[in-house]
């Protein structure tokens, strides 16, 4: 069976767990799983440019005992150059897994149809679920039992956001999205996951306020409100998300022992102040750290299993 790690949709609740349990066991335990990729290759296809995600999938491969190849974007052009079927098929015969960054979902799913060994989603437009794998296990870490947390996103519902969404529609616990009217979550992605909050208890709370999301809340977290491909509406959102920032301000409403993250690059001074992301509260570079290990147990899962 081909193990791939599309989306987080695709897993139940207890093997979320074991996957947030097995990269807390790696970063505890790292001589343990030195050689579970030994005689392996890696080929990692990146259509936008990385610097956390890149490092996590070379870096944790090499130090599982595996090799790393990397194709910049420039030598990617996935369906442009030849077609996506014929590179997957081709990359199924040179490698023994595939991380790919893509601007395309669509791409991810397609290559996948065709692929004879696993296939890592490693950010597309519609989804970012290592980085929310990652970002599970810095909040287990740090805080325990995720379920009995206020979560609170403030920001664009954009591809990080519908990972978090999904993780915890599956775990359960209290998921509190604050957006501009018309950045909101996607209706169809609501629709989605509805039978699956039902099961879970899971609540999902969507408001226009930063404030309101704020109060109260364990975890504070943010990303960019313009991403990669995004970069013509950057002086429209930057004026439309004004009110979206996580400052002192908003930190103040959030307990004394809230952690601030964000999933970088940041860009400070719109989406969060220097204040806050050099605050007590921030835990963006521990939440970046646990990129590496999160990768290292995404690639043990696709070749042994949990």
């Amino acid at each position: 069976m081909i193990r791939h790690f599309i989306s987080l949709k695709s897993f139940s609740k207890p093997d979320i767990y074991k996957l947030i349990n097995l990269a807390l066991d790696i970063k505890r335990n790292p001589a343990r799983y030195k050689d579970v990729l030994c005689g392996k290759c890696v080929g990692l296809f990146f259509e936008k440019p990385s610097l956390r995600t890149k490092a996590a999938f070379c870096v944790g491969t090499v130090q599982l005992g595996g090799q790393a190849v990397y194709y910049a974007p420039e030598e990617v052009q996935l369906g442009k150059r030849e077609a996506i079927s014929d590179v997957s098929r081709t990359v199924s015969r040179f490698f023994d897994a595939a991380v790919f960054r893509t601007f395309a979902h669509e791409s991810i799913l397609e290559f996948a149809k065709m692929s004879s060994v696993p296939v890592i989603n490693a950010l597309s437009d519609a989804m970012h679920p290592s980085q929310i794998l990652g970002d599970l296990v810095t909040m287990c870490e740090l805080k325990g039992d995720v379920e009995k947390l206020k979560i609170a996103y403030i920001g664009d519902s954009n591809n990080v956001c519908t990972s978090l969404i999904h993780a915890f529609a599956i775990l359960g616990g209290n998921l509190t999205i604050a957006s501009p009217k018309g950045y909101q979550p996607d209706k169809k992605i609501l629709e989605e996951i509805s039978e699956c909050t039902k099961n879970s208890g899971a609540k999902l709370n969507i408001l226009t306020s930063a404030e309101e999301a704020a109060k109260g809340a364990d975890v504070l977290y943010t990303d960019v409100w313009t991403s990669m491909g995004q970069e013509k509406e950057k002086a429209k959102r930057k004026k439309i998300f004004s009110k979206f920032q996580i400052n002192d301000k908003i930190l103040g409403l959030a307990k004394k022992d809230c952690i601030v993250m964000h999933c970088l690059p940041a860009h400070r001074g719109e989406e969060i102040t220097d204040s806050v992301m050099e605050g007590k509260n921030s835990q963006v570079f521990l939440q970046a750290e646990n990129r590496l290990h999160t990768a290292k147990a995404i690639l043990v899962y696709a070749f042994k299993g949990i």
